[in-house]
């Protein structure tokens, strides 16, 4: 009963987000991406504002405050119904500051755009936090373009070139140089498509068509770059299919091939993870990452014990003949 009277009490006082208390498993999340700073892990999300958690040990989680206190005005403006949900971001440190990836979008259609927001520290409460929005770095637009222009990922190759890969359903997986300051394309523009599935033909341009496919991320380990992409349905609940296959190659641009050598251009990938039916009815939209000299993926599934409910998953990531192997807590 006292702890019952000190929640309406809190939440009477509108306590600041920043307060509340820690969650240890099974935290709501959807397109999870994270980063260390000090002895802090990050983790940010697709929701409002985006949405922010840390933790000491990627294993109790503390939500924080949203990066964006209200939507951004150009967002507002570059896609109607937009109000604030912002998806997929991306997160990493170069040039002494944070790059913050995010898209917002229509439902279904490509009427998207990527912005991006730095910060020069991640801890709220050192005095230089602050994040500052540079804006609207690319934009998809319905009848012009056969891209989507959401699920950022940004990688910077061995001669320290940026590149964007983004995309979702339509005719794939882009690949994007930017300019130096991250925060536009390069000029002249360098445009390569690194995957895709096959599209029916007779699917109008304007609408996303049966071709599922989304959530790219490059990570590199050793000589080769490891494209991952989601495949099928995100996002449907008991009925999600979601699942993460990858491709490997010696250079940014591709081609990723598969196991079996199949360019992920012509609709090749090799199965990472995916649902079960028993714990996820389906899993993906992965990110993956080196913290304290060990390899993570880290994706969101939706709980089969939780009513499809979308959840934070993260697992060790280890390497067999080159290829990656993940491998949950309870396979250790």
């Amino acid at each position: 009963m006292k702890y019952f009277l000190l929640v309406l009490l809190l939440t009477a006082l509108n306590v600041n987000a920043q307060q509340v208390q820690q969650v240890q498993v099974k935290i709501p999340a959807h397109d999870p991406v994270m980063i260390q700073q000090g002895g802090t892990y990050y983790m940010f999300c697709t929701g409002f504002g985006i949405t922010v958690y840390t933790s000491p040990d990627m294993k109790n989680w503390t939500k924080r405050s949203p990066v964006f206190a209200k939507p951004p005005e150009w967002a507002l403006k570059a896609v109607r119904g937009f109000r604030g949900h912002i998806w997929a971001p991306d997160i990493s440190f170069h040039n002494g500051k944070y790059y913050l990836y995010y898209a917002v979008s229509a439902f279904g259609k490509n009427t998207s755009c990527i912005g991006v927001v730095v910060n020069k520290t991640l801890d709220s409460t050192s005095a230089d936090y602050k994040w500052e929005d540079q804006g609207k770095v690319i934009q998809s637009v319905p009848g012009r373009d056969l891209w989507n222009a959401i699920d950022p990922n940004l990688i910077v190759d061995e001669s320290g070139t940026p590149w964007l890969t983004f995309g979702s359903f339509w005719e794939g997986m882009k690949l994007v140089k930017l300019n130096q300051d991250f925060t536009a394309v390069a000029q002249p523009e360098v445009w390569h498509t690194v995957a895709r599935r096959e599209r029916k033909f007779e699917v109008p341009d304007s609408v996303a068509g049966n071709a599922a496919i989304e959530g790219p991320f490059i990570f590199k380990k050793d000589k080769y770059y490891y494209l991952f992409v989601s495949w099928d349905y995100c996002c449907r609940a008991e009925k999600s299919d979601y699942k993460v296959v990858v491709g490997r190659s010696e250079k940014v641009t591709g081609p990723y091939l598969d196991k079996n050598g199949v360019s992920l251009f012509l609709g090749g990938g090799s199965l990472v993870v995916q649902g079960d039916n028993k714990s996820w009815f389906g899993a993906g939209h992965n990110s993956a990452y080196t913290f304290n000299g060990k390899d993570y993926i880290v994706y969101h599934g939706y709980d089969a014990q939780d009513k499809g409910r979308s959840k934070l998953i993260i697992e060790a990531l280890n390497w067999e003949n080159g290829w990656p192997v993940a491998v949950s807590e309870q396979q250790k």
